[in-house]
């Protein structure tokens, strides 16, 4: 079945890979407000993904308070408000995107394809979602803090397909593998690569499929070149 949607992983996908060492950096920034020792709130935050990505902690300043709270500090209203501030810088500074984004973007778009993003993540993208360079470009986005699940949960991919007026089987997804996105994908129906950037080895994700076994492609920029293969057979896709 031809292909007429491409769905786009956000982060490590669309945006360069985020090593250990920064998610580290960018965490002491938002604890030192709070006055909770940086690794002390690395975990805290780590250990709230699964929360913090389905939006049950609610929004930015909420969900602060409470992980605060269970760090064992009662945060002021004026420390709650520097630690959000420093996490909204920290969380846009990973918001840039690959240099191959909006170029293969484009190019899709100019080639009558729909462009859909399905990222796990938490409020930081949302809210920043409208100012980012790669909106105008994306048909629909499906967050997971916003629809309250997770990949490889089959909804996302079926409402994402959904929002793009397209069957699971008419669908590429191109994604980092974290979240076991790729099989998730591929169970649904769609023709999942793996981008196996030269920063891939270097990203810090949530549980990443290392042992993907399937296709995949080194740079978003040969992602459009998948669309030219006979007969639309994308699983010809170099390995």
């Amino acid at each position: 079945m031809p292909i007429t949607a491409v769905i786009f992983d956000f982060f490590g996908t669309l945006t360069p890979s985020t090593p250990a060492h920064v998610w580290d950096e960018h965490a002491a920034r938002s604890a030192a407000p709070l006055g909770i020792p940086a690794r002390t709130w690395r975990t805290a935050l780590d250990t709230s993904f699964p929360e913090r990505a389905t939006g049950s902690l609610g929004d930015l300043t909420a969900t602060f308070r409470t992980l605060a709270r269970r760090c064992g500090v009662e945060p002021s209203d004026e420390a709650l408000a520097a630690a959000c501030s420093a996490r909204l810088t920290a969380q846009r500074e990973l918001f840039v995107l690959r240099e191959d984004a909006v170029p293969a973007l484009s190019e899709l778009r100019a080639r009558g394809m729909r462009v859909g993003v399905l990222s796990d993540c938490t409020a930081e993208l949302a809210e920043t979602w409208p100012r980012l360079p790669v909106a105008d470009l994306v048909d629909a986005r499906v967050l997971s803090c916003e629809e309250g699940r997770r990949k490889p949960d089959p909804e996302l991919f079926r409402l994402i397909a959904h929002h793009l007026d397209a069957t699971a089987q008419e669908c590429l997804y191109i994604g980092d593998g974290g979240g076991h996105e790729l099989t998730g994908a591929s169970r649904c129906g769609m023709r999942a690569f793996l981008l196996r950037a030269t920063d891939w080895a270097d990203n810090d994700a949530h549980t990443r499929e290392d042992d993907w076994a399937g296709p995949s492609v080194s740079s978003l920029s040969e992602v459009p070149a998948l669309l030219d293969q006979p007969g639309g057979d994308t699983t010809r896709g170099s390995s």
